[in-house]
């Protein structure tokens, strides 16, 4: 049997979050996690990271220097590899449980379509570490950006071909990222996604797959939104 992936991060969504989304989806939610790890950090909780120029307060395992090649996470060590580079990883994982399309064409359009989740996506995980007076501004233009540009594009793509999955008419890694943005969205602005019942049939559908379900119920891998206890904390600990 081949060993269970071990994810290397901080206790937090940020890059990491969309590899668990992914995992689970393909039914690798049981990973293994490195238990190595810092002395405030419980037994269950990923190995915690931060590698560059700062020393974090001895908080690293120097041992782990070597395994990441530019000296930062997210790491995810699966297959007898150590993969850095959240795309690198997602790509990987995605084409090993055959979720990337038939050919070169249908994996064309999942790149097109996740691309488009990562640039939404990267505003919401930049948004809890803003400063208090920015991030009014931030959330109006993360709402605006959902509601006027990403979401009615995955919306029109849906209508236009009428089938359950965004390409191929069956799961792929964009289908997964598209309804990990709408749950991510909804956290911070729960009006947007009911004008969108298209993206709404496609969340039932990829949340009621029988491992996204566990994912997404309570004690699972997947990480609460960052809120600002936990900015503090890694405030503290880091900067």
């Amino acid at each position: 049997m081949a060993s269970k992936p071990i994810l290397h991060y901080f206790h937090s969504r940020g890059r990491m979050e969309s590899v668990r989304w992914l995992l689970a989806a393909a039914g690798a939610e049981s990973w293994t996690l490195s238990e190595d790890a810092v002395p405030h950090m419980r037994a269950e909780e990923e190995r915690d990271y931060r590698v560059g120029e700062r020393k974090c307060n001895g908080m690293i395992d120097k041992n782990s220097y070597g395994s990441l090649m530019f000296r930062q996470v997210p790491m995810v060590e699966i297959d007898g590899m150590k993969l850095v580079q959240t795309r690198a990883i997602l790509n990987y994982i995605a084409s090993k449980y055959n979720l990337y399309g038939k050919d070169i064409k249908e994996r064309a359009m999942i790149d097109m379509y996740t691309e488009g989740t990562i640039d939404l996506n990267e505003m919401i995980i930049r948004y809890p570490f803003l400063p208090p007076g920015e991030k009014d501004a931030s959330l109006a233009q993360i709402t605006q950006k959902a509601r006027k540009c990403y979401f009615p594009a995955f919306e029109e793509v849906l209508k236009s071909h009428g089938q359950d999955y965004l390409v191929g008419n069956r799961l792929s890694r964009a289908d997964v990222h598209v309804v990990e943005l709408l749950y991510h969205i909804e956290e911070l602005n729960d009006s947007i996604v009911a004008n969108f019942p298209m993206l709404q049939g496609l969340r039932i559908r990829v949340s009621n797959l029988p491992t996204v379900k566990k994912f997404l119920q309570p004690g699972s891998q997947r990480k609460p939104f960052e809120d600002e206890k936990f900015v503090e904390e890694l405030k503290k600990n880091f900067f």
